[in-house]
């Protein structure tokens, strides 16, 4: 702070009176007008936050506008591209709307991300509501459902991998086991016919079974979050408010279906956001199960990108893939970063 003074004084002794042409001079007053404040909290806290900005920004943002400047290019092979403005287009984006690759992984995406989020808060609130009820060990039980978060993709894929296999995993053991030896198949197979289900209208003739699979071990690994985000929304509602729902006659269901779960709005936004992020990053997973070409039924943008970008050496292409990802990235944390802008948390 001695130095900041030091240069202060300095400047101002510098800065002095003007000499005006007619011999007198320029009296200055008040504040100079673009001279910063070197008192002021803002300078002061410079030194902290300039450095981890400026390296974030470059790393990470700086990443990103080059990736999309890439995707502008016709980058391929083992030729560099050109950077000049007038070479730059939107084709590689327009290659991917045509592709019908393309939209297959989008489908697959937005299912995981739709199915996936919403089983795993409804997972979450049961276990959080059945844990609240104040059982025995519950710290035991809450330890146990958190533990695979804990674990990462590649583990709990390999693991899942044993669980699927057909002849020696444990999924078809047990149904072979009990009798229900029809259910017992291959859970990492491409699809499965629904059969007379097919006769229900908009009820597909078919069930990518490989994605759901994969939608049911990344349950296994997540509800245990969600579970945790709902305690404490729970545990933060007053005591009050269920006294008085038992007091107007309020059944259990209906207490926790008009009182309780409309008070966890916050829980379930926060909880929702993490775990789509969590869907989209679903890449180690598929690759560990089923490598860069999980095929039609498991295919998604993330798979796509890396098979296109490091497979078939289609940078731009890979790069176009990306830049539309991390809009969808974008699309669900916008509006919760908006939300928080509007209560003021941000």
């Amino acid at each position: 702070m001695s130095r900041l003074n030091q240069l202060r004084e300095r400047l101002r002794s510098v800065r002095g009176d003007d000499v005006r042409t007619d011999g007198g001079t320029v009296e200055h007053t008040g504040e100079s007008g673009f001279l910063p404040d070197f008192d002021s909290e803002f300078v002061r806290s410079l030194p902290f936050w300039l450095p981890p900005f400026l390296l974030m920004g470059f790393f990470v943002y700086g990443a990103i506008g080059w990736n999309f400047v890439i995707s502008l290019t016709d980058f391929s092979g083992f030729s560099l591209p050109t950077y000049e403005l007038s070479a730059f287009d939107f084709e590689m984006y327009r290659q991917a709307f045509s592709d019908p690759t393309f939209w297959t992984a989008v489908q697959n995406t937005v299912i995981l991300l739709v199915v996936f989020t919403s089983l795993c808060l409804v997972g979450g609130l049961l276990l959080a509501i059945l844990v609240d009820q104040g059982i025995r060990f519950e710290n035991t039980f809450r330890t146990v459902y958190l533990l695979p978060m804990a674990l990462s993709f590649v583990v709990t894929a390999v693991f899942w991998s044993w669980m699927y296999n057909n002849t020696t995993g444990v999924i078809n053991v047990v149904l072979r086991s009990v009798g229900l030896d029809f259910l017992a198949m291959n859970w990492l197979g491409g699809y499965i016919d629904t059969g007379v289900l097919a006769t229900i209208p908009y009820f597909p003739s078919a069930v990518k079974i490989r994605l759901f699979a994969v939608i049911f071990a990344l349950l296994w690994q997540y509800s245990g979050y969600a579970m945790v985000v709902y305690l404490a929304g729970l545990r933060a509602i007053p005591d009050d408010h269920y006294e008085a729902a038992r007091i107007d006659g309020a059944s259990t269901l209906t207490m926790y279906r008009r009182v309780i779960i409309p008070q966890l709005r916050a829980s379930t936004i926060s909880a929702a956001v993490v775990l789509m992020v969590f869907a989209l990053k679903a890449f180690d997973f598929l690759y560990v199960l089923f490598g860069s070409n999980p095929g039609p039924a498991a295919d998604i943008l993330a798979t796509m990108m890396y098979r296109e970008a490091f497979g078939s050496n289609q940078w731009a292409y890979g790069s176009a893939i990306a830049i539309i990802l991390f809009v969808m990235a974008l699309a669900v944390i916008a509006p919760y970063l908006y939300s928080e802008y509007r209560r003021g948390e941000l």
